[in-house]
């Protein structure tokens, strides 16, 4: 019989916290799941931990290192059930993720394409909720629309990450699953924002998931500067599965977060590239959208002295 939820973890150099994973998944109060951990060239042991672990229900697989997006793309492939979750190797799930995510999804049945759920922060303990709460997340099933803000757009999409997210199989691969071309960062976020496009998602705001920032690589783009996100590299992917009715907002969503990316450009000196992400996302009325301001900024020469300055007093 196949489980009702498969789990899938994408593992890299991760072994001093994979066990901890591991356990918050055998510790969920809902029982009916197996575990595809996708061992994705790690060279630091952790795959001789999930091996070991003491559960049928774990099983490890193994690849060349390829990345995140392929990691999970290959436990899409491996995957039995109906339901698919993820969780990265450095973070752990409360006991009632699985419970509660199914509960939510089960609210509105053959209507919902995948439960995006809000997360606890650690080392400092915060949670979320207030936080999205701030930018108009509700609980609740979503769906873009025509008049939907395109801020309220950028906020659900950045709302949604593998770890907190539990996903319909048949939507994951409608959708291409993850982008993978060797890409290490937003991965993720190239296929929410089609699946935001096209399906409806229910969100809860309660947290249950404990995010380990200490442990991630790419969190913060003003620590450590991030690649270019994969749907303002290769946006036409994107529009090219985009309905008709939502080709002006997902413009505008493009045109928020190229803004946003020529901020961080500037501030590490890549001035031109900023000023080339700005032209190519221009939109009418684009000084009404967030970050067009500070952009203008990010696109000069003037803006990598000032970023080292302000990294000097961080």
């Amino acid at each position: 019989m196949k489980p009702s939820v498969s789990v899938v973890i994408p593992l890299y150099n991760k072994a001093e916290y994979v066990h901890r994973s591991l356990d918050s998944i055998a510790r969920q109060i809902f029982q009916d799941f197996e575990v595809i951990v996708v061992n994705d060239g790690s060279t630091d042991g952790g795959e001789r931990i999930v091996s070991s672990y003491p559960d049928d229900r774990f099983r490890l697989v193994s690849q060349p290192n390829a990345g995140p997006g392929a990691a999970r793309n290959r436990g899409i492939a491996e995957a039995r059930a109906d339901w698919i979750a993820f969780l990265d190797a450095d973070d752990e799930w409360t006991p009632e993720f699985l419970s509660e995510s199914l509960c939510v999804a089960g609210k509105y049945p053959g209507n919902v394409s995948a439960v995006a759920s809000s997360y606890i922060e650690y080392p400092s303990g915060i949670s979320s909720e207030p936080l999205w709460r701030r930018r108009g997340i509700c609980d609740g099933l979503f769906r873009l629309t025509p008049q939907t803000a395109p801020l309220l757009a950028v906020h659900h999409l950045a709302f949604m990450s593998p770890w907190s997210t539990i996903v319909r199989s048949d939507v994951l691969r409608r959708w291409g699953g993850f982008f993978e071309e060797r890409c290490l960062y937003a991965e993720d976020a190239f296929l929410f924002l089609q699946i935001l496009l096209n399906e409806p998602v229910a969100f809860q705001l309660k947290p249950l998931v404990r995010f380990h920032t200490e442990a991630s690589g790419l969190s913060n783009n003003f620590v450590r500067r991030s690649p270019v996100e994969p749907f303002l590299q290769y946006p036409e992917r994107v529009e090219a599965n985009c309905p008709m009715p939502l080709r002006q907002l997902l413009a505008h969503i493009l045109a928020i977060r190229a803004f946003k990316r020529a901020c961080v450009l500037g501030y590490w000196g890549q001035w031109r590239e900023a000023l080339a992400l700005r032209k190519r996302f221009a939109v009418p009325g684009a000084w009404r959208l967030p970050y067009y301001g500070p952009s203008l900024l990010a696109a000069t020469p003037f803006a990598g002295p000032l970023g080292g300055a302000l990294r000097k007093f961080k």
